[in-house]
């Protein structure tokens, strides 16, 4: 059997481990069947004859066929598919499939182990997907050697049989999440998979030959990459996937998973509409994250409720059976009426199944005519109209609003400012508010509430600092920060704040309450600052420009050195808004006063 395995593809096995294989043949040849040591041996040389040594399957080199794949499966992330682009290109140029390792970062829900299984698509390669969150065992990447009882290779090769190609896709799924067990750290062992430079000679301790994973592509998916150590990250391509706008959100909604929570539940198109203002309420009230995950939810809700609704109203199709259906065709076999009904309308269709019959058209007419009759007599008792989900009525499908308007004020007033924060579920506005507690001679004292971290505590002692002397500068004659005591607050008081970009937010908040001046109206501002009143730059742009968006504000500061960032980002997610970029506090200072 083994031999028989061998023969097509001997040319293609390399010298090293061709000689491997025929030495265990000789030995197995000499060994007998009932001894612990054939089993091994012959286990051992089942593997090394099933792997695909040098087979590789036909690539996919025309990039707009990809590109159109890719569009088909998934709305938006253009950085991803720009680059997959960039590898079929560069693979079409050089004439041969190359391997690379990509990860792909970013919240939970905005499709990074889905567009995986796209990607191996429109690359014509085979997929693989295995998870490695919570791995533990290094066997589990590695190999047990043969010399313990059920020893199995590692992961990387069971991979290569089950495909049997060389070249797969192998979608390694929650690397940020590996754990650490007491056989050892397979963050290390994943060291040698994902190093482009060894991974051409990966050992595995099983089958003891190196094995070329060099035309490989590995996709790895990540929620945060605080937590993936520093060599094994350094060795992977970064992609950041930031999440969706409403707008792109609305897309994926009506194309994609409307679509296929109709097909779940049974529910045909005419049955149903969902009218746009619905659904953008579902996405601002309901799904504020930076996935998908949870409108997919909400759709389907919605759905199933319609479902139970349809049903109760008796919408599903009624069927008569064939002996109640009188017709004058003798050679008719079976005949089905299924009642649909859409808008008050009722449509009789008749499936005639024939056996005997060679014309289709032979059935007599007045058979027909009775069969209409019987289903309009049908549809009398049962008037069905098309369900309409409306603003009005989405309440009663998904439940009160989970989130509320993030506007507290129209016009904000003295020593109120609006910050843009970055959270897990994207972004969201943020106010900082400052109230005068007691005046005095020397009173002067800041009080910090609204569960701040430190970063963000040492940033309103430098903003209290900053706007001490700025205040000295404008007004020499005005005591107020020496003689009284502020009290600074962050609502939501229950969530944890942290970070340093709320430095600039913070100054001007002082400062109003200082000057007795409200900010200006639809402004917000976001950036670090230093003692020297300095702008340094921050992230999350995207997610604060959509904040911002959400808000309806019409001007956001942001700092110099975010420019760039701010450049790249679609046309569509800037639409409407004003950017100031600011390197020195005191531009923010003429901007708000």
């Amino acid at each position: 059997k083994f031999r028989e395995r061998l023969d097509p593809k001997k040319e293609k096995i390399p010298p090293h481990v061709l000689q491997v294989i025929e030495e265990e043949l000789t030995k197995l040849q000499l060994l007998e069947a009932s001894s612990s040591e054939f089993n091994v041996t012959r286990n051992y040389l089942d593997w090394l004859t099933a792997l695909p040594w040098g087979e590789y399957s036909d690539e996919n080199f025309n990039v707009n066929q990809a590109h159109k794949i890719l569009d088909e499966d998934h709305y938006g992330l253009t950085d991803v598919k720009e680059r997959i682009l960039e590898f079929i290109a560069v693979g079409k140029l050089r004439g041969t499939s190359q391997g690379k390792i990509i990860c792909l970062s970013g919240p939970p829900g905005v499709g990074k182990t889905s567009i995986g299984r796209s990607i191996a698509r429109a690359l014509n390669r085979k997929f693989y997907r295995f998870s490695v969150g919570g791995l533990s065992d290094v066997a589990e990447i590695k190999g047990h050697r043969r010399t313990y009882i059920g020893a199995m290779p590692g992961k990387m090769v069971q991979c290569l049989k089950s495909v049997g190609t060389a070249n797969p896709l192998v979608l390694i799924d929650e690397i940020d999440k590996l754990g650490r067990g007491h056989a050892g750290d397979p963050a290390s062992a994943m060291l040698e998979l994902l190093d482009p430079e060894q991974n051409a000679n990966f050992l595995d301790h099983y089958l003891d030959v190196p094995i070329d994973l060099s035309k490989v592509l590995f996709v790895c998916t990540a929620n945060v990459l605080e937590t993936i150590p520093g060599p094994l990250l350094d060795r992977m391509e970064v992609i950041s996937i930031a999440g969706y706008i409403t707008d792109e959100k609305m897309h994926i909604a009506r194309d994609y998973l409307e679509k296929m929570t109709r097909e779940a539940c049974g529910i045909k198109p005419e049955q149903v509409e969902v009218t746009d203002s619905a659904l953008l309420a579902l996405i601002e009230n309901y799904c504020r994250e930076a996935g998908v995950r949870n409108l997919q939810k909400q759709i389907e809700k919605i759905y199933r409720k319609i479902a139970l609704q349809l049903v109760r109203q008796g919408a599903v199709g009624v069927q008569l059976q064939p002996d109640e259906l009188k017709a004058k065709s003798g050679s008719v076999a079976n005949e089905t009426v299924i009642v649909e009904g859409s808008d008050n309308t009722a449509e009789a269709e008749i499936v005639v199944d024939s056996a005997s019959d060679q014309n289709p058209n032979s059935t007599d007419q007045s058979g027909t005519s009775e069969d209409t009759l019987e289903a309009d007599k049908i549809h009398e008792s049962e008037t069905l109209e098309k369900v309409l989900v409306d603003k009005s009525n989405l309440d009663d499908f998904v439940g009160k609003p989970v989130f509320h308007a993030e506007r507290i004020y129209d016009q904000t007033p003295v020593g109120v400012v609006m910050g843009l924060a970055w959270t897990s579920m994207g972004g969201s506005t943020l106010y900082i508010e400052t109230s005068q507690v007691e005046q005095g001679e020397g009173k002067g004292a800041l009080n910090l509430t609204g569960q701040l971290g430190d970063v963000m505590k040492e940033s309103a002692q430098i903003a209290y600092t900053v706007a001490r002397a700025i205040l000295l500068e404008k007004d020499p004659e005005n005591p107020f920060f020496a003689n009284t005591k502020i009290h600074l607050h962050v609502p939501a008081g229950a969530t944890p704040k942290d970070g340093p970009s709320a430095g600039c937010t913070m100054i001007t908040s002082l400062l109003s309450l200082a000057l007795n001046k409200p900010v200006a109206k639809d402004l917000a501002m976001t950036g670090e600052v230093t003692l020297t009143r300095r702008i340094l730059p921050i992230g999350g742009v995207k997610e604060k420009t959509i904040a911002a968006r959400r808000s309806d504000v019409k001007r956001i500061v942001f700092p110099e050195a975010n420019r760039r960032d701010y450049d790249e980002l679609a046309p569509n997610v800037k639409e409407g808004i004003e950017v100031h970029f600011v390197d020195d506090y005191s531009q923010i200072f003429e901007l708000a006063f």
